[in-house]
């Protein structure tokens, strides 16, 4: 027998316990490949070259106050400044207000959405017949797809924020490099139904010429704006995105502490595991080493069963991890924030890394007692 089949023989030759210690190991680094996933898409992803050329400005006070439409104009005379359209969240009801029935909805500027976000395609016939029709709208072809939308089906939308409910053709549908899940549509049509919404935006939409030119527009909008009865908040569109998320509370000191907790947790379990199990065999020891194996073998030997424990459930976890988060990107209502997050290659890595690096912490204090255990002591112990 090979040293690599006794150690599998001996790692899993208490069946139930070594399958439940799998399975909390599993679990562990699901939840923990679950949170660095979402670390990384929150706080380490910068997006595509296009997002990181685009800025919004909102209210500073709060995104549920507006802002003049006049402002667009001064914003598009800043040096640096390619491009800028109002984008107003319309908030309507589509069929009703199920989960799997929302989706972002945006009044804008049909001439000049799109060169502002250079990364959606569309046809230039549907844009153009988009630009034709006051009443018509471009939607994402994913959500098309989800909704069996085609070119000229109508939408319905409920009004919530405004008092209008809004019929849209669809003119068009776009792709982006990452499913939207949104419909665009002239906020025209919302300003001569809702007269208090005339001459008002909810944000501004800005291309900049370069990424390095973001915090330079960025600072001279928000000085030119800031004595303003209105004044402004201008931020990367990965910023904006993040307000969202951060307006729940510290949401990275809650990644961090459930990190370090299933780290912990992990450990304490791996570890009494380990323990048990080698103070069982402690006359096994015994008998080992009268048969030759020599103290840094036997340590090995019990270290190696306890990474192959930690790395089985590690590999499991990584996997439910992928399937989880491919789940909740298709989960109505909050697939929205996970659209750009995917396990990536180094995530798998760096948990399959503390995998096994807690199997091998968990098993060095009773694997080196037993390695140095006498053989006379061994063979006299009745546990």
């Amino acid at each position: 027998m090979t040293l690599t089949r006794f150690v599998t023989k001996s790692a899993f030759r208490n069946k139930r316990r070594s399958i439940l210690t799998v399975l909390s190991i599993t679990f562990s680094l699901l939840l923990l490949t679950l949170m660095m996933t979402i670390w990384r898409g929150f706080y380490i992803d910068k997006g595509t070259a296009q997002q990181a050329q685009r800025l919004v400005t909102r209210h500073r006070v709060s995104l549920t106050e507006f802002l003049p439409v006049f402002y667009r104009e001064k914003i598009r005379a800043l040096p640096g400044v390619v491009a800028v359209a109002p984008n107003s969240w319309f908030g309507g009801l589509y069929i009703d207000d199920k989960p799997e029935h929302f989706f972002a909805q945006f009044g804008t500027d049909p001439d000049e959405i799109f060169k502002i976000f250079t990364d959606f395609q569309i046809s230039p016939d549907q844009l153009a017949a988009w630009q034709r029709d006051q009443a018509g709208a471009v939607v994402d072809a994913e959500l098309a797809r989800k909704f069996g939308w085609k070119l000229g089906d109508k939408i319905f939308l409920k009004g919530t924020i405004f008092p209008v409910n809004l019929e849209l053709t669809i003119r068009g549908m776009f792709t982006a490099p990452l499913a939207t899940q949104s419909i665009y549509f002239n906020q025209k049509y919302v300003e001569e139904a809702v007269s208090w919404a005339k001459g008002e935006t909810g944000t501004f939409a800005i291309l900049a010429d370069s990424p390095q030119s973001v915090p330079l527009v960025a600072k001279a909008i928000d000085d030119m704006f800031r004595n303003s009865p209105q004044p402004t908040k201008t931020e990367s569109e990965k910023a904006f995105q993040l307000s969202f998320v951060n307006s729940i509370g510290n949401v990275k000191a809650f990644i961090l502490s459930i990190c370090f907790a299933v780290v912990f947790a992990t450990l304490l379990v791996s570890a009494n595991t380990m323990a048990m199990s080698i103070r069982e065999r402690t006359r096994e020891v015994s008998v080992l080493k009268t048969l030759g194996f020599t103290r840094q073998l036997i340590l090995r030997l019990y270290l190696g069963e306890a990474v192959m424990v930690a790395l089985t459930g590690g590999v499991l976890g990584c996997f439910l991890a992928m399937a989880l988060i491919s789940g909740l990107t298709h989960t109505p209502g909050v697939g929205i924030f996970f659209t750009s997050m995917k396990v990536t290659p180094p995530t798998l890595l760096l948990a399959v890394f503390v995998a096994g690096m807690l199997g091998l912490l968990s098993a060095i204090v009773p694997a080196y007692h037993a390695a140095k255990l006498e053989i006379v002591e061994g063979l006299r112990y009745l546990g």
